[in-house]
């Protein structure tokens, strides 16, 4: 089993590669985090349309300090839903919840797929929820199974899992370098839980903690999803050949600027021209024979700015494919219930899809953990969403469903 539990976790690796390219290219022009990555970051369109396309999924499916959930009871002997509905808002309110989950949107929107880590609070604490949105580079993914990499601290490993005896070429290391990092592994296989440490050696020496998980605290969502492929596809990756055009279309206006600024000048030379050693940079001097006119540009019959057109094609195909025109407000006026009405059935055939799957995989399972920690700790009967009650999601994309089922 252990020797199996190795050979998935390399497998998940492998299949999560090919998408570390595509994650980097597309958290670089939406989400840069280093200088270099800033530095080179001209365009903000497809930024601005993610954070708003983020907020929106956040107002729509989880707004804060709102009922957007409730559970109805299936018969007349079931627990007490009702009550059951009230301790399940009461510790999402009070946790986390809604500080983190945006970190998560934000993912999903940019990197089609994202991960929500729903823990149990120590006793005592404000809420009995804990929540950690992971970045998906420490999470790869098989179907039924999931696995966390993190880099930990040797001496927190030693206080941590004392009863774990290192191999000794790692524990050398150790002793002269306490500081060093070690890969911790955290797999959830169906319900079982094992973590090792990835240092070499045999699986079993390294093993330090093993368990079962009741309900999956990994909560990994996706925006849409192809056959065969279990990383999401998210807008920012649809539109991504668009935005790294746009942000080079505004990198080459932005040098011909500076050169209209500074100019490019001409100077008599009475030795030999080397082409070679021209330099066409603002404010550089190219030398000329003298008497000579020097460098001619070829003029062109038509003189229009191409890269204006282009660029104005390229940002409404960015904000189009990240909904930011579908999304806001139709016109600046006040709307008519028409109006509002064609918005939302608009809204509704684009993000239809998006949100059954959300539904599916983020919703139902945060709700069905969060009845289960509660239950644990003897806060609420033990409710299942399967035969004791009935999730009624009534957040402001169900209410626009409803409404959109009841006019037809």
């Amino acid at each position: 089993m252990k020797h199996d539990l190795q050979k998935m976790y390399h497998r998940a690796l492998d299949l999560r590669a090919p998408w570390i390219k595509r994650w980097d290219d597309a958290r670089r022009y939406t989400m840069p985090t280093s200088d270099s990555d800033m530095a080179t970051l001209f365009d903000a369109t497809a930024s601005d349309a993610a954070d708003n396309l983020a907020a929106c999924m956040y107002s729509l499916l989880t707004p804060p300090e709102s009922l957007w959930l409730n559970l109805v009871p299936e018969s007349p002997d079931s627990p007490d839903a009702e009550f059951a509905t009230r301790m399940l808002r009461a510790n999402l309110n009070d946790s986390n919840f809604y500080t983190t989950i945006h970190q998560c949107y934000m993912d999903l929107v940019t990197l089609g797929t994202a991960c929500l880590f729903m823990s149990e609070s120590p006793l005592g604490s404000a809420s009995a929820f804990s929540f950690t949105a992971i970045p998906m580079t420490d999470i790869a993914i098989l179907p039924d199974a999931v696995f966390h990499t993190a880099s930990v601290n040797a001496m927190e490993i030693s206080a941590r899992y004392p009863d774990w005896i290192p191999p000794r070429e790692i524990a050398e290391k150790i002793k002269q370098n306490p500081d060093m990092q070690l890969r911790l592994v955290q797999a959830l296989v169906g319900s079982e839980f094992t973590a090792w440490l990835d240092v070499g050696g045999d699986l079993e020496n390294n093993i330090v903690a093993t368990g079962t998980f009741e309900t999956n605290p990994y909560l990994i969502f996706r925006w849409a999803l192809t056959s065969g492929d279990i990383y999401g596809y998210g807008p920012v990756l649809r539109a991504l050949p668009d935005i790294k055009t746009a942000n080079k279309v505004v990198e080459l206006v932005l040098k011909n600027a500076t050169i209209a600024v500074s100019g490019i000048w001409q100077a008599d030379d009475d030795g030999v021209i080397n082409l070679g050693n021209i330099n066409l940079t603002p404010g550089a001097i190219i030398p000329k024979a003298v008497g000579s006119s020097g460098l001619t540009p070829l003029t062109s019959g038509a003189n229009f700015d191409v890269s204006q057109i282009i660029l104005k094609d390229l940002r409404d195909r960015i904000r189009h494919t990240l909904l930011a025109d579908r999304l806001g407000l139709l016109s600046d006026k006040e709307m008519t219930a028409t109006e509002i009405l064609a918005r939302n059935t608009d809204m509704l055939r684009v993000l239809g899809a998006t949100y059954g799957r959300l539904l599916h995989e983020f919703i139902r399972p945060l709700c069905d953990r969060g009845l289960q920690i509660l239950a644990r700790r003897g806060i609420i009967e033990k409710i299942s969403l399967h035969s004791d009650a009935e999730l009624k999601y009534i957040a402001p994309i169900a209410q626009m469903v409803s409404e959109q089922e009841t006019l037809i």
